[in-house]
């Protein structure tokens, strides 16, 4: 059976779903219009069938105890360790979906996230019947997650979203972006403050998680401290369990660059939008959410903390990275989008990576001045997007 591939997987999934296990519910996403948004671009939207999922899970579920069954033949006694990972992966006789499943054994999060961009969008009793089928199968299973729209979102009750829940759903992630309407409509969110306020507080009253996505630099330097601003509002009435940060990259593929290519659109340089995050915390209020800065894209990874409690010490991260010298603070750009620094502090810690990234800081402005820094460290970044 290791041969065996017949399970979807989409594209993407949130990075605090690294360790889940992916099933494919719809595919692509039914907007598909956000100027921000690389994704899905030229790809049609479409519903899966109940029983084409039921088949998926159905081979998800072979996969899984066909792995069980190598570690028993391995000495293992079912155990998906160390010494299983590394036959199925140096091996290629397996496919992609069974090191997918290896992986999620591996780990043993208990934990699945249903992909793509919107799989509430389904009708909510054919849902229902996946989610209980995946229990079904996969008793183990002790969180299950998926991306969902708020313009979706509002167009379902309250006692829908309840009967999702008790299914098994747990957890919905909502790309919030922003929540100043006129950056919603140039942006082509399809969905505005209101909504999206309405939205959050259904995915509450079901008794579900709520993870909110924002987008510093949305704004650019026109609207930068309004977007902040109304973003913090709308949160402040939502209350979510989590507000992740996801700092805006503009490659070339993706639309929004034709707005910066003409003028329209001006992007924040790091030093703004590490304002522009000072302000939006600052305005977070009389909310228990978690904030999280967990992605490569974010400048500050530190910004990372429970409200109230931890106010003070994300706002701390941003002043101490603010007050750094003007070389300090390129530096540390450089080695944070390589993936060399996490934190201010290290770059007193490692004083070797220091001294390399200084050299090459060094060759950079002798080739282009600060441009040619600024174009490198552009490169870097969009690599992770």
């Amino acid at each position: 059976m290791a041969g065996k591939t017949g399970f979807e997987q989409g594209p993407i999934r949130p990075p605090s779903e690294a360790q889940s296990l992916l099933l494919r519910i719809t595919r692509n996403c039914p907007w598909n219009q956000c100027l921000f948004c690389p994704v899905y671009k030229g790809r049609k939207f479409s519903l899966r069938t109940v029983e084409e999922i039921k088949r998926d899970i159905e081979t998800a579920k072979d996969i899984a105890d066909d792995i069980k069954a190598l570690s028993w033949k391995l000495g293992q006694s079912g155990r998906v360790n160390n010494h299983v990972i590394s036959t199925i992966f140096s091996s290629s006789v397996y496919s992609d979906g069974y090191r997918s499943i290896a992986g999620w054994l591996y780990y043993g999060t208990g934990s699945c996230f249903l992909q793509d961009a919107d799989n509430l969008i389904m009708p909510p009793d054919d849902l229902v019947e996946v989610l209980e089928f995946l229990r079904q199968k996969f008793p183990e299973i002790s969180r299950v997650t998926t991306y969902s729209r708020s313009r979706t979102i509002v167009r379902r009750s309250v006692d829908a979203l309840r009967r999702i829940r008790e299914a098994g759903l747990n957890r919905i992630h909502v790309g919030l972006e922003t929540g100043y309407d006129p950056l919603l409509k140039l942006v082509k969110k399809g969905v505005s403050a209101t909504q999206q306020v309405e939205a959050g507080k259904k995915v509450l009253e079901a008794g579900m998680e709520l993870s909110e996505y924002v987008m510093p630099g949305l704004g650019g330097k026109e609207l930068w401290e309004a977007h902040a601003l109304a973003t913090a509002d709308v949160l402040n009435q939502i209350n979510p369990h989590f507000i992740r940060i996801r700092s805006l990259r503009v490659p070339e593929r993706v639309l929004l660059y034709e707005k910066i290519r003409s003028g329209e659109f001006h992007m924040q340089s790091d030093d703004n939008i590490a304002e522009e995050l000072r302000v939006f915390i600052e305005r977070l209020e009389r909310i228990s959410s978690m904030v999280t800065s967990d992605h490569i894209m974010n400048l500050l990874e530190e910004v990372t903390g429970k409200l109230p409690e931890d106010k003070g010490k994300m706002l701390e991260v941003i002043r101490r990275y603010q007050e750094l010298p003007d070389k300090e603070r390129l530096i540390y750009r450089v080695g944070r989008r390589g993936g060399a620094y996490r934190s201010t502090d290290d770059l007193q810690r490692d004083r070797a990576t220091y001294e390399k990234l200084q050299r090459l800081i060094e060759e950079l402005m002798a080739k282009g001045g600060l441009p040619e820094v600024e174009r490198f460290i552009t490169e870097i970044v969009d690599q992770y997007i």
